[in-house]
């Protein structure tokens, strides 16, 4: 007997001899007043108390007791077991038998009652369970409630463990060798394993699968495991079928997504291949046109008739060139799995260098720039960046007859970049739309296919960065990159 058990059986026992006790003495008060059968009664009311409060077992010893009780302190001849009148004994037989039967009775009552709470415990622990696995958004925050469920229905040392890829538990290092080989059988088998299972009985403890036989997502060792618990096994695979759908649903959301990235995917690929199809027929319809004209008529033309075919041949290839870029970073930037190569660049340099580019098409040079010094560097992939800055530059002198403004300055961990203009705004209905591929504010009929503010808007979140569009005070549109600025690299020290 353990240290536990010895106080709880003291206290079983101690509470039948103070209930016969208490019996006795309150017969021996009221013995002047009442007769034999109320007397009866009393010890009758103690054996009904016994069974309500005690085991099985106290509560016979109860009832045997009370009968004695009666029959030695007050059935004649009194301070003997003997019973001289057979009226008497019939009387002591019957109470013996009811006092059985209520100590029974009494004890299934409260058994049942028991396990009604018990039940009533355990379906508002799989409700609550059930609840908050709904919300759970990783494997592994499965595991975590899954486990703190597993501690609170059972009393001993529980282990839930995920499956991993090559099919073994998680952690492996960290599991008993006996538990390990425990929690393999029992993902191999796909069956609950353990006392009273039929399966491996000898078995300390209840090992249960996350899953069916369709798929296995881990396993569970449940301990104490007695064989005769039935209830407590079946709430442990209860609860191990909540973990398991769970788990299954974050599988197959992920599956989904997976499948719904990769069919974006190929739309995107076949809606940019028809535009790309149909967007270049015009610029290499005018670019076969402008050849053909110098090929057959060079010596009808003037010179400046030639340069103005030369000059279309240049503007139209220009005109495809830009269009290849965007379509094809656009491309690669919704590519899964895509990984910028970044490095720390200097705005200052990549500005300049997009203004160098730009203002060749430029020559009424529109552009004023404003771009202090000493601004911190930025983790960037500098072909993609000074891409962003072209395109956004290019869409405010198409579309503006005035002045564009480029302007670099710092704000609270942020580094913006904004290029503003004079055109014809666009309304704030219109903000969102507008970086979707092939949308274009055209309303002042400039061509063009729509693409480059999708692909600076691509560029932007790959580099963790936003790009916004706000209405410019007075007229115009401001396009406004904001970078994060990350912890600037280490100067390095100079040789001596």
């Amino acid at each position: 007997m353990d240290a536990q058990a010895a106080p709880s059986s003291f206290r079983r026992w101690g509470t039948v001899a103070a209930l016969l006790v208490l019996a006795t003495a309150l017969s021996r008060v009221l013995e002047p007043h009442v007769s034999l059968t109320s007397q009866a009664m009393i010890y009758v009311l103690a054996v009904v108390i016994a069974a309500y409060r005690l085991d099985w077992v106290p509560s016979v010893v109860c009832a045997v007791g009370a009968v004695t009780a009666l029959n030695f302190f007050f059935v004649p001849p009194r301070w003997t077991f003997a019973v001289e009148s057979r009226e008497h004994l019939i009387s002591l037989a019957v109470m013996l038998v009811v006092a059985l039967v209520i100590s029974r009775l009494a004890s299934g009552l409260r058994r049942e009652t028991d396990i009604a709470r018990l039940n009533e415990v355990r379906a508002r622990q799989l409700q609550a369970l059930a609840s908050e696995l709904v919300a759970a958004p990783t494997p592994q925050d499965v595991r975590q409630l899954g486990q703190a469920a597993l501690d609170a229905a059972f009393s001993g040392t529980s282990q839930l463990v995920l499956a991993s890829d090559e099919g073994e538990p998680e952690p492996f290092a960290a599991l008993e060798p006996a538990v390990r080989d425990g929690l393999r059988a029992c993902m191999k088998e796909r069956a609950v394993l353990g006392p009273g299972t039929g399966r491996w009985p000898g078995l300390a403890a209840w090992y249960l699968p996350l899953g069916d036989q369709g798929e296995v997502f881990g396993a569970a060792c449940v301990r104490p495991a007695p064989a005769a618990d039935d209830g407590g096994r079946e709430h442990a695979q209860a609860l191990c079928a909540l973990l398991a759908q769970a788990l299954g649903r974050l599988r197959l959301s992920r599956s989904m997504q997976a499948a719904q990235s990769e069919v974006e995917r190929q739309q995107l690929q076949n809606t940019f291949l028809a535009a790309i199809s149909h967007d270049l027929r015009t610029p290499l319809a005018a670019i076969v046109a402008a050849a053909t004209s110098l090929q057959m008529q060079r010596e009808r033309l003037d010179a400046a008739a030639q340069a103005r075919l030369l000059q279309s041949i240049v503007n139209e290839a220009d005109y495809l060139g830009t269009m290849s870029d965007n379509t094809l970073q656009l491309l690669r930037l919704a590519s899964p799995g895509q990984v910028l190569q970044r490095s720390w660049e200097s705005v200052e340099e990549i500005v300049g260098a997009v203004l160098g580019r730009v203002r060749q098409h430029d020559p009424a040079r529109r552009i004023r720039s404003r771009v202090p010094e000493g601004l911190p560097l930025v983790r960037a992939d500098a072909v993609l960046l000074a891409q962003l800055l072209a395109n956004l530059l290019d869409n405010a002198l198409q579309y503006s007859e005035d002045e564009v403004e480029l302007s670099v300055e710092t704000r609270a961990g942020t580094l913006e970049l904004c290029v503003k203009d004079r055109g014809p705004g666009i309304p704030e209905a219109e903000r969102e739309a507008i970086f979707q591929p092939y949308v274009r504010g055209d309303r002042a009929g400039r061509r063009g296919t729509g693409l480059g503010l999708a692909v600076c808007r691509a560029i932007a979140r790959a580099h963790g960065a936003q790009l916004l569009l706000r209405a410019r005070e007075g007229g115009g549109s401001c396009f406004c990159l904001q970078l994060p600025v990350e912890a600037q690299p280490a100067s390095p020290e100079p040789s001596r």
